[in-house]
């Protein structure tokens, strides 16, 4: 069966700094027409950095649009055109201001299929070293440590409920297991 949907034509609703909001025109499979609307997103990585002790690096700090504070992974938006570990790198740094000596991509998703085209990446970062965070201009985060156990715990307390992290954390508990 054949489910392709083809855009007949699109509308840009909204252009901002990094995301734009679109409304198309689409041929449904069975030649109906619809219409869709959706963000397009430039995409982001999440970081999972593992300290030698065995904790990881969190953040707490408090989101916008749904108004409180998550606890979550270090992340950012990939630049236009730059390398999804780049990101990771820079992002680590940036927040956390840890550089790691060993990265490995453990996996894509996509967190909002229904209404964005955001793909996330995630990496798993080892052999942390602390430089010096190097925060952006109005970003406001508190960098804190937790153990694997712990913040596995957290997501089934509803501690941790960014959608995000708890991707990445399962993904960290599969890897620490040797599953992935």
């Amino acid at each position: 069966m054949n489910l392709q949907e083809t855009q007949i034509e699109t509308e840009l609703v909204y252009e901002g700094n990094f995301i734009q909001v679109h409304i198309d025109k689409v041929s449904l499979p069975d030649g109906s027409i619809s219409s869709r609307e959706y963000l397009k997103h430039p995409g982001a990585v999440a970081v999972i950095a593992l300290l030698d002790n065995g904790n990881l690096i969190m953040e707490r700090q408090f989101r916008y649009a749904p108004q409180q504070e998550f606890i979550e992974l270090p992340a950012g938006k990939i630049d236009h055109g730059e390398d999804t570990l780049i990101t990771a790198k820079r992002e680590l740094l940036e927040e956390t201001g840890y550089v790691a000596s060993e990265w490995t991509h453990l996996s894509s998703a996509w967190p909002c299929i229904g209404y964005a085209d955001e793909r996330m990446e995630y990496y798993l970062a080892r052999g942390l070293t602390h430089k010096g965070r190097q925060l952006d201009e109005g970003e406001f985060l508190e960098v804190f440590e937790l153990s694997p156990a712990e913040a596995i715990e957290w997501i089934r307390l509803g501690k941790i409920t960014d959608s995000k992290t708890i991707v990445g954390l399962f993904w960290m508990e599969k890897t620490l297991k040797g599953w992935a």
